[in-house]
């Protein structure tokens, strides 16, 4: 509940604050078009989609989202299944890299992050590498880690080092699954073998067990959103980049920013594009602080079709 402690009328039913001091307070929603935060609950998160994949070059090119259907064969044989980075999206996420290494934050030159989380398929493992460069080995902390500068930073001509961060890989931020072959996922197996320095230890299962021929519902995929972001408030870094997708993030956004300048709602719900950084405040009201987060299990609704063409096995 917020209180409101704006001065009200001796008729408005407000309550006092003090006895005869004639200043009175109501309970409500503020609307002074502010909102402030402790800043100990908040902490800078950019999200970043993937850079162009074949999927999107195949689906613009056909004009639907037909190609992305299994048909008759498995979802693993398809040819856009787990969709990796045209050349024009390595393109993409070089020029990034080189927009993050001029573009000051806090008190550097640079933007810096602490932690780089990233969903575990393999167009946004590929998006991450080529925009972040290689990664902090799994368990090794920051000041027993090497880094530097981006190239003609005061940064770097002073040799300051600047550890890279950590990838994170997390489930709970991959692609709305089920129907289209792009949004499956390879085994971890697989993907850990092409990507060796990212950390998959908190991946529970080698296979997909989420996808199958049925659409995560909307509902869901909100859900899996907002459990992501209470997952985040529970990170100890402050910086973090997030590399996703996005119709998670249009699951993400949509359920936020009622309350902003139609202008700035737009932006922050507008389809994102290729590569396109989106960065944001996340701030913590302190209601789900400490919360248990149980890992992202499947509901088992529909078995999954990545290795079986069928939902009967016995057919």
């Amino acid at each position: 509940m917020t209180t409101n402690f704006l001065k009200k009328s001796g008729s408005s039913g407000g309550l006092k604050a003090m006895v005869d001091d004639e200043f009175e307070y109501a309970l409500g929603p503020p609307d002074s078009g502010f909102s402030i935060f402790l800043a100990e609950r908040t902490k800078k998160v950019h999200f970043i989609r993937h850079a162009e994949g074949y999927h999107n070059v195949a689906t613009k090119e056909s004009g639907a989202n037909d190609c992305l259907h299994r048909g008759e064969a498995t979802a693993a044989d398809h040819p856009l299944y787990d969709s990796r980075l045209t050349e024009k999206g390595i393109q993409q996420s070089v020029d990034l890299k080189k927009y993050l290494a001029k573009r000051p934050s806090g008190s550097r030159s640079f933007t810096a992050f602490d932690l780089v989380v990233v969903s575990p398929l393999t167009r946004t493992c590929e998006t991450a590498l080529h925009v972040f460069g290689t990664p902090r080995p799994p368990g090794s902390p920051a000041f027993l880690t090497k880094g530097e500068a981006p190239p003609g930073t005061m940064e770097a001509a002073a040799g300051i080092n600047v550890p890279p961060p950590r990838f994170l890989v997390r489930e709970e931020c991959r692609e709305r699954w089920g129907k289209y072959v792009c949004d499956g996922r390879r085994t971890i197996s697989e993907i850990a073998a092409e990507f060796p320095t990212f950390d998959f230890s908190e991946i529970v299962h080698d296979e997909d067990v989420f996808y199958s021929d049925e659409r995560e519902s909307d509902d869901h995929c909100c859900e899996r959103a907002v459990r992501f972001l209470e997952w985040l408030n529970q990170r100890p870094e402050k910086c973090i980049a997030v590399v996703t997708h996005s119709s998670f993030l249009r699951h993400l956004f949509g359920q936020f920013g009622e309350t902003l300048h139609y202008e700035d709602r737009g932006n922050l719900q507008r389809l994102a594009g290729n590569c396109e950084l989106r960065s944001i405040m996340l701030c913590s009201h302190g209601v789900k602080d400490g919360k248990k987060i149980d890992p992202l299990m499947p509901s088992y609704a529909a078995p999954s079709t990545v290795r079986m063409s069928s939902h009967n096995p016995f057919e």
